[in-house]
């Protein structure tokens, strides 16, 4: 039983582009056309060679997979991953925003019943108004 020898490391866990290449089956032309798109940004080092952490290489995972088994097009990949990060932009700020409110409930809730008005808070639902 034979193993396959460990993938070549650069430095501080980066990946050559010939081993992203070949453990994705494409051609190393392809990932510079997507860093050109600016679909993926790949380092550099020094001496300018391109340099590909984990992040990238799971960027990479999701543009293989939309365009081989989905069929999307370049111009679709760059709609969808931009949707994508905004998405994740506004689920990180919905979580402040509930975080926030949270607080202010408890604050709220530890001052008794100072008001006639309480805010209620359902897990995963609707802010709800309710009126004592």
């Amino acid at each position: 039983m034979s193993m396959d020898p460990p993938a070549p490391v650069a430095r501080d866990g980066y990946v050559f582009i010939g081993v992203v290449a070949q453990r994705f089956g494409v051609h190393p032309q392809t990932l510079r056309l997507y860093e050109r798109e600016g679909l993926i940004r790949p380092a550099r080092s020094s001496g300018n060679t391109r340099l590909y952490d984990l992040e990238t290489v799971e960027r990479l995972e999701i543009i293989l997979t939309l365009t081989r088994e989905l069929g999307v097009n370049l111009a679709g990949v760059e709609v969808i991953l931009d949707l994508k990060s905004r998405l994740a932009r506004v689920e990180g700020e919905v979580g402040r925003l509930m975080e926030s409110i949270r607080a202010v409930a408890a604050e709220h809730a530890s001052r008794g019943g100072e008001s006639s008005r309480a805010l209620a808070l359902r897990p995963r639902g609707a802010i709800v108004l309710r009126v004592r």
